[in-house]
């Protein structure tokens, strides 16, 4: 399948990891992949999508990266061809220490 604009749009957001020193330390950032979740065929994503985004959002991973998050975080929807229905990601910029640290206690 050919990316279309409209699918290409949803990842203008994405960037490469980067580095920067900032008082004289070394800090990367990168972009993790905080939380999945799954709509059935629905006739617009992003108005279902919102809810389980939100209930998301109170859990203590939902919180914890809303704290942590370097850039506010956003999400994405792909169609899923087997379960005929959207898969949604919702990604968060993260220094590479608090990506450890949500990896080690969250996932």
């Amino acid at each position: 399948m050919a990316i279309t604009r409209n699918q290409a749009a949803e990842w203008n957001h994405w960037t490469p990891s980067e580095v920067k020193i900032i008082d004289g330390v070394v800090v990367k950032y990168q972009d993790v992949l905080v939380h999945t979740f799954r709509l059935g065929d629905v006739e617009d994503p992003a108005i279902y999508a919102a809810g389980p985004i939100y209930e998301w959002q109170k859990t203590d991973a939902g919180r914890w990266v809303m704290d942590h998050a370097v850039k506010e975080p956003y999400w994405t929807k792909r169609v899923d061809y087997h379960n005929y229905g959207y898969e949604c990601n919702i990604i968060a910029r993260l220094r590479e220490s608090d990506a450890v640290f949500f990896n080690l206690k969250f996932k």
